[in-house]
């Protein structure tokens, strides 16, 4: 993921501090709050990565069977494959049979591009009703969808923003990425469209990049939590950044949080796997679940480019 990209030099500058938590956060927390346990996945953004081959994906293995790996090492994917195609029931309906060692796993996909992007929701409904068509394959499989808008999807397109939402099937979970910095630095954006996923019951998903601060929000509209985090190849502040997270979360469960989707992104994607098992570590500790860890042939650790194989 190239977005909120910094150089090396501008890294050592980043504040990455969490936000307090905003109000609409505060009272959707409060509001939510019972005994159910929270449910939380943590996963990867693509299961195609050549560079896990020898990794945590078996030597030789084939691209055809990297799916057929991954689920051996999380429990859902931010499928952006969706959002490049749209695939029908066929297709959708064979990757969810290569998900079925993993009673758990779940595919979380990304509303079509030409949804979001070339149609910027405006006549789209032929569109998103193929879309529903094909996800709904996904049967027990599938997780809560992802709309992602441009970064050139301003607050005066709120208007197509709202009608859009508006029309979604309801019985299906969605989230919805914002990321035109208008929405976060106008008070009376930021307020609007969050008042609006509240009432339509759209969750709000948090992108933690280090180069765009203004996305890391913290605004939850839904008692539920979609955090996209971006490493910078297992530099030391990743760490640091993924400690506060699990703090935030331990916070939010205690307030009422019911689901937590943490999706692990990377620069060079090829050390996702190593920030995502301890991203899991931490989430275990800190809130005694037993979410599985990825099972490593060999990996990489800090600093990053050094390499140790496990025995």
């Amino acid at each position: 993921m190239e977005f909120g990209r910094v150089t090396d030099e501008e890294l050592a500058g980043v504040d990455f501090t969490l936000p307090a938590d905003p109000q609409i956060t505060v009272d959707m927390l409060a509001a939510a709050k019972n005994d159910v346990p929270l449910q939380v996945h943590v996963g990867c953004a693509k299961w195609g990565r050549k560079e896990w081959v020898g990794k945590i994906y078996p030597p030789k293995t084939k691209d055809a069977n990297f799916l057929d790996e991954y689920v051996k090492h999380f429990d859902c994917i931010e499928l952006n494959a969706t959002f490049y195609n749209v695939y029908g029931p066929d297709t959708i309906a064979k990757w969810k049979a290569k998900a079925d060692s993993n009673p758990g796993f779940k595919f979380c996909p990304k509303f079509s591009q030409s949804i979001s992007h070339i149609r910027r929701l405006k006549n789209a409904e032929d569109i998103t009703t193929t879309y529903y068509e094909g996800v709904l394959a996904f049967g027990d499989k599938l997780g809560p969808l992802f709309l992602q808008l441009s970064d050139n999807y301003t607050p005066k397109s709120f208007p197509e923003l709202k009608a859009y939402l508006e029309q979604l099937p309801k019985d299906l979970p969605v989230f919805v990425e914002l990321r035109h910095k208008d929405w976060f630095a106008v008070a009376e954006n930021r307020d609007q469209v969050f008042n609006l996923f509240r009432d339509l019951n759209i969750g709000s998903i948090i992108t933690d990049a280090s180069g765009r601060r203004d996305v890391v929000h913290m605004a939850l509209p839904t008692p539920h939590a979609f955090i996209r985090f971006v490493g910078n190849s297992l530099h030391p502040t990743d760490y640091a950044r993924v400690d506060e997270w699990v703090e935030r979360i331990k916070n939010w469960k205690e307030q009422g949080l019911k689901s937590v989707w943490f999706f692990m992104h990377q620069h060079d994607e090829r050390y996702s796997p190593e920030l995502a098992d301890y991203v899991v570590e931490k989430l275990n500790t800190a809130l005694g679940t037993q979410l599985m860890r990825p099972k490593f042939i060999q990996r990489d650790d800090k600093p990053a480019g050094q390499t140790s194989l496990l025995l």
